[in-house]
């Protein structure tokens, strides 16, 4: 937690030149406690793994949140049983009546259609554009980013030649981002997917800041509207067998399977994967929570605008 300091103390400013936080007295003082808003639209096949991968990093944080899960009306999973749809997740129609702290969009197994072909599009752009009025800060993950680029600012895909498979070195753009706190100079992130973005599309739009970038993957981070949305196009959430199975579910089956590049010690997929991009994926998440969700949305969840 931040720390409280009295207004005016001369250790403020240098701290803050320093990319530390620190909150003055005034400021603690109209701050009441309550329970974070969380509402996660999670578009993935495997919803359990993906539930788990995102409240294994949303819980390394001492904030209290309430996390609730959103489901479309226009797409039925085929991979996770009615029964846990039911208990667990809502609909858009219902949770749209209330406002939202945060929220996560997850990716999607649907990247090389283009975009108008994806049967739920039309939900989607909805519930993209409700996000804005109603949530105060808004991750959208692999596809989602992508679809959210291309709704709000006309940023192309691309399909790649191979599938962007591995984990890659990631270099902050912009240091003295709150997202970037304590972050070392270089992190790793997982991807796995068959499209891109190009950084020439997004330097054509002036509200759009690619803050991460790789020489191998590509733009891995772009942050919009001053951190009340960011797009990460590889998987900071992934847990670290996840790459494994994906690889050895596809290998042998599509044409276009390759070894995971740094990933197995030896690139020899009978060894354990090493874990690389842990400690960064809590940093992230925490830094998100901290400084765009907690730091920023109002006590009285009803003004978020």
């Amino acid at each position: 937690m931040p720390l409280r300091l009295p207004d005016r103390l001369p250790a403020i400013e240098i701290l803050k030149k320093e990319n530390i936080f620190v909150m003055t007295e005034s400021r603690a003082h109209i701050q009441m406690i309550r329970p974070l808003k969380i509402v996660v639209l999670n578009l993935m096949p495997l919803k359990i793994t993906t539930e788990t991968d995102l409240i294994r990093l949303l819980s390394n944080t001492p904030l209290q949140m309430e996390v609730n899960f959103m489901k479309l009306k226009s797409h039925t999973p085929k991979n996770t049983p009615v029964e846990h749809m039911m208990m667990f997740y809502k609909d858009f129609d219902v949770l749209r009546l209330q406002k939202w702290d945060g929220m996560i969009v997850t990716g999607a197994p649907i990247e090389l259609l283009d975009f108008e072909d994806v049967e739920y599009w039309e939900e989607i752009k909805e519930i993209f554009d409700w996000a804005r009025t109603h949530v105060t800060s808004t991750l959208y993950i692999c596809w989602a980013a992508q679809a959210g680029l291309y709704h709000f600012y006309g940023v192309p895909k691309y399909p790649l030649s191979k599938k962007m498979f591995g984990i890659f070195r990631q270099y902050p753009l912009v240091h003295d981002l709150p997202i970037f706190r304590g972050f070392d100079d270089v992190f790793m992130m997982p991807h796995s997917r068959h499209t891109e973005i190009r950084r020439e599309d997004i330097d054509r739009v002036a509200d759009l800041t690619v803050i991460a970038e790789s020489p191998e993957s590509g733009i891995s981070m772009v942050m919009a509207r001053n951190g009340r949305e960011f797009f990460f196009t590889g998987h900071l959430e992934y847990a670290p067998d996840t790459l494994d199975k994906e690889y050895k579910r596809d290998v042998g089956k599509r044409d276009d399977v390759e070894i995971p590049l740094n990933y197995y010690p030896d690139n020899d997929p009978n060894k354990d994967p090493l874990v690389t991009w842990r400690s960064h994926a809590n940093l992230l998440f925490t830094n998100w929570i901290n400084y765009y969700v907690y730091q920023e949305t109002p006590y009285n969840i009803d003004e978020i605008r």
